[in-house]
């Protein structure tokens, strides 16, 4: 499926290059140049034929041949997903830094990035054209000749489209004449070969990296130093590195060559591919929740100020209902206490009166009696007035009570709405504490990345005495790695050693047989 997959990516190029029409048909006659073994490289290469002819045009001012085009196609293709096919920014800018970190010049720049961080390149993608256009811009601006970046594209190429873990020169003890011979070795997901000399013609044996396969540190003998022994099911190889350093390289990508043959994989970047795919969308699932989480906590601002607005006007409803009832009771009191003194004055003038004429004033008893009459009654009336004045005051008194009540519920309101903020706060506290971590795993990795372009030099037969000296590193396998949490300072500073060490050693090569037997007779 793997294969197919690769195959169609490069088949749909040389399909849209030969619909000239953009009709999304092609005749026959012109599909029978795509007729054949589909031997992937050769695919590869007339696919690219037909479609460089029409999209690509090199000039004086490009720097990348059409050998180099050609393979940062591929890589291209590699990488990209869906179709049409187009790369986003974040791989492209990963391809371009695994290819800067094998050169001697870094290719990224300024114009690089700003034309990376367009609107149009961040929604729609990169082109495969444009990338080389990029390619050729920042080459020719850092000064960059054809040669280096040929090599360099070459390295890449044979790692990531190759699936070459690691290779270079080491020692390797014989079987039957048991001299040591220095060999190139290409390690691959399945296999590790050995060859005369580095252009990897002359194969003298390879070693089937399966579930009976191992390797292990040995100490030093013969005259040999930085020694190790891959076992298989019927013979052991002793191998003897450069260095110590070179030596825990080598056994760490064998580590992980034995992993992926165990789970059936054959490429190592195509699970690095994958988990950075993976953590793109972990960053947009988390960059649209905390919009969301944006969103909510307006709406509930908004609630709350539309609450806090509700309960001032309730406040001040309060406040001048109060204000009324005092001015209305004040009011009432001076009308109370002005009909008492004018009936203390009026019953005042009657006993003075009825003092003044007791005497022989009989005629005026009946009218005085009436007075007296209309006086109680007046009080009763009076009495009954303030009676009333007090029943009214209950009432405001209740209301002032029910208006009271309003108001503490509209209090218990807004604390509800108060919790409900603080626990907002603190999922939205939560929700940026993940996010920090988030961060902190996401710089975590993009420091493993940056060390995952360590450059191997492919034809380093010796190293300074001093890294000979130096005593060899036990680093944790990658899935020792993936499965423990967030390391502490001095246990992250081995874990990016240990990727480092991985990914310096994921160069790759196209061409060898797997199945082939060790012939090496030495």
């Amino acid at each position: 499926m793997a294969l197919r997959a690769a195959l169609l990516k490069s088949i749909w190029y040389a399909f849209t290059s030969l619909d000239t029409e953009d009709s999304g048909k092609v005749s026959k006659s012109q599909l029978k140049v795509t007729e054949g073994t589909f031997v992937k490289e050769e695919v590869d290469e007339l696919c690219w034929t037909l479609c460089s002819k029409k999209n690509y045009r090199p000039d004086t001012h490009r720097v990348l041949s059409n050998q180099d085009g050609m393979r940062l196609w591929c890589l291209f293709n590699f990488l990209a997903d869906g179709y049409p096919l187009t790369l986003v920014p974040e791989e492209a800018e990963y391809l371009l830094r695994k290819i800067s970190s094998v050169m001697p010049v870094e290719l990224t720049c300024v114009e690089l990035e700003e034309f990376l961080s367009q609107d149009a390149v961040q929604k729609d993608g990169l082109s495969v054209w444009n990338f080389l256009d990029v390619v050729n811009s920042a080459a020719v601006s850092r000064g960059v000749d054809g040669e280096s970046i040929s090599v360099a594209v070459e390295k890449v190429y044979r790692e990531m489209v190759g699936n070459v873990l690691k290779e270079g020169y080491l020692w390797k003890k014989g079987h039957l004449r048991r001299n040591w011979t220095e060999r190139w070795f290409c390690l691959k997901p399945g296999s590790l070969s050995y060859f005369v000399s580095e252009d990897c013609k002359d194969c003298k044996g390879v070693i089937e990296m399966d579930q009976n396969c191992c390797v292990e540190v040995l100490s030093d003998r013969d005259g040999k130093r930085c020694m190790f022994c891959v076992k298989t099911l019927n013979k052991t190889f002793e191998i003897s590195a450069p260095d110590s350093r070179q030596r825990q390289e080598w056994i760490t990508a064998i580590q992980t060559a034995l992993r992926l043959s165990a789970e059936g994989r054959v490429s190592l970047h195509e699970e690095l591919k994958a988990r950075r795919r993976e953590l793109r969308e972990e960053r947009e699932r988390r960059r649209a929740m905390r919009a969301e989480e944006t969103r909510r906590l307006r709406e509930l601002q908004g609630e709350r100020e539309e609450q806090l607005a509700e309960l001032e006007l309730l406040k001040e409803a309060q406040r001048q209902a109060r204000v009324s009832l005092q001015q209305e009771e004040q009011r009432r009191r001076s009308q109370h206490e002005e009909l008492q003194k004018t009936l203390q004055r009026q019953l005042q003038e009657a006993q003075e009166l009825s003092a003044s004429v007791s005497s022989g004033v009989c005629r005026l008893l009946a009218e005085e009696e009436e007075k007296v009459k209309s006086l109680l009654a007046l009080q009763e009336e009076q009495e009954e007035q303030l009676q009333q004045t007090q029943r009214e005051k209950q009432e405001l008194m209740q209301e002032m009570e029910r208006k009271s009540q309003a108001l503490d519920d509209a209090q218990l309101q807004l604390d509800r709405v108060r919790a409900s903020r603080r626990r907002v706060d603190q999922d939205i506290a939560a929700a940026q504490r993940k996010l920090r971590q988030a961060s902190t795993s996401v710089k975590h990795w993009n420091v493993q990345m940056n060390r995952l372009m360590h450059p191997i030099g492919p034809g380093e037969r010796r190293a300074s005495s001093s890294n000979l000296l130096a005593p060899p590193v036990r680093n944790p396998s990658v899935s020792e790695t993936e499965s423990r949490p967030p390391p502490k300072p001095e246990r992250e500073k081995q874990n990016s050693l240990h990727y480092d060490d991985t990914s310096g050693g994921e160069n790759m090569d196209c061409g060898n047989s797997e199945n082939a037997q060790p012939n090496d007779a030495e």
